[in-house]
């Protein structure tokens, strides 16, 4: 069992990012050292813009001359504004050239996820073993727990190894903040067969099984969408464009479900009089389909703990994201994903010599 990381646990948090800047996520950050005694801020914005943090304490704030817009190129977020808040955020996972460590264990932004992604990537580099980061979330199931869903849009176009590598990230992270140790990992499908699929998700979910039976991995096998929400297994694996539908596909229905229960009990006096008699059963619901409370995604595989907030969040579900990155920053995260992908690339070199003195063996 990895032990937690000492207090105080330092999170850089870029201030301007999202569709609302320090007017979101100033309360936010106050909310959260309200609750986490443990922890410590590093505000990164225009100074002028975060004078209302100047005596917090546990917090400092760092200064960035420049925001990266929400519709922002990638090119401009990466080659043009080099002193962005996003940019400086990140930077402070890294130790600089001096040699001096790394000022925060995790950062958050709620910025434009195609620049953070490319920025995180270029500072901070990806771990050895893996291509891809991925980009991972949570979703309610109906177990009253969360299934971990990755990738979520960082990679359009995934090869089978590039799928193992993310449910390899993806056990690290369950294991990390949920306290799951070996949780299971199913495989996006269009049916549980193992005929089905693409001959991608076919040679996935060979590499998976062969890990699975290895030890390495808890594979269940393939899953379906509805297995998302039936709390099937504790991670569902797929490519960033399936996943990215997914996850707009599910905002979009919970708003709409959402926006008919309120018309249908606004229709008359009578349907008035039942929503106040069924409040407390709606408000129930209310906070069970939230997503705000679903609020923050881990960007895993780089070498420094990133997690990304819906540019949209309010206060809530900003700080709803710093409390993840938190979590995942005191459980070691980033060692657990590490010590993974090493046990996995080592296995399957193993599996490769031994496959490689078999054929040797039956040509003599």
């Amino acid at each position: 069992m990895t032990s937690p990381l000492p207090e105080p646990i330092r999170l850089a948090v870029d201030c301007m990012g999202g569709d609302h800047g320090p007017s979101v996520t100033l309360p936010a950050c106050r909310a959260f050292l309200d609750k986490h005694p443990g922890a410590e801020l590093i505000l990164v914005g225009k100074p002028e813009e975060l004078t209302a943090a100047a005596a917090w304490p546990r917090c400092r704030i760092v200064a960035a001359s420049e925001v990266v817009t929400m519709d922002d190129p990638v090119e401009v977020a990466l080659r043009r504004k080099r002193d962005s808040s996003m940019r400086v955020t990140i930077q402070q996972l890294k130790a600089d050239r001096d040699g001096n460590p790394a000022q925060a264990h995790a950062c958050v932004s709620a910025g434009n996820t195609g620049a953070l992604m490319a920025v995180a990537r270029y500072v901070l580099k990806t771990l050895d073993g893996i291509d891809r980061p991925a980009i991972a979330t949570v979703m309610p199931n109906q177990r009253g727990r969360f299934t971990t869903v990755l990738d979520l849009g960082a990679n359009v176009d995934c090869t089978a190894e590039h799928l193992l590598q993310f449910a390899v990230m993806g056990s690290a992270l369950v294991s990390a903040v949920e306290g799951v140790e070996e949780p299971s990992v199913g495989l996006l499908n269009i049916g549980e067969e193992a005929i089905k699929g693409s001959e991608t998700i076919k040679q996935a979910a060979e590499l998976l099984r062969t890990a699975g039976a290895a030890g390495r991995l808890n594979f269940f096998g393939n899953v379906e969408g509805n297995d998302i929400y039936k709390g099937t297994t504790d991670i569902v694996v797929c490519d960033g464009f399936v996943g990215n539908v997914m996850l707009k596909t599910s905002e979009g229905l919970a708003t709409m479900i959402g926006a008919f229960i309120k018309e249908e009990f606004s229709r008359n006096l009578l349907t008035k009089a039942a929503a106040v008699l069924a409040m407390p059963v709606l408000k129930a619901f209310k906070h069970r389909v939230d997503h705000r409370r679903f609020n923050g995604a881990a960007l895993l595989g780089l070498r420094g703990l990133v997690f990304k907030s819906h540019g949209s969040a309010d206060a809530f579900a900003f700080e709803m994201a710093l409390a993840r990155a938190y979590d995942a920053a005191r459980n070691r995260l980033l060692d657990r994903v590490h010590d993974r992908i090493v046990a996995t690339l080592q296995a399957r070199a193993g599996d490769a010599g031994d496959n490689a003195a078999n054929s040797v063996a039956q040509a003599a």
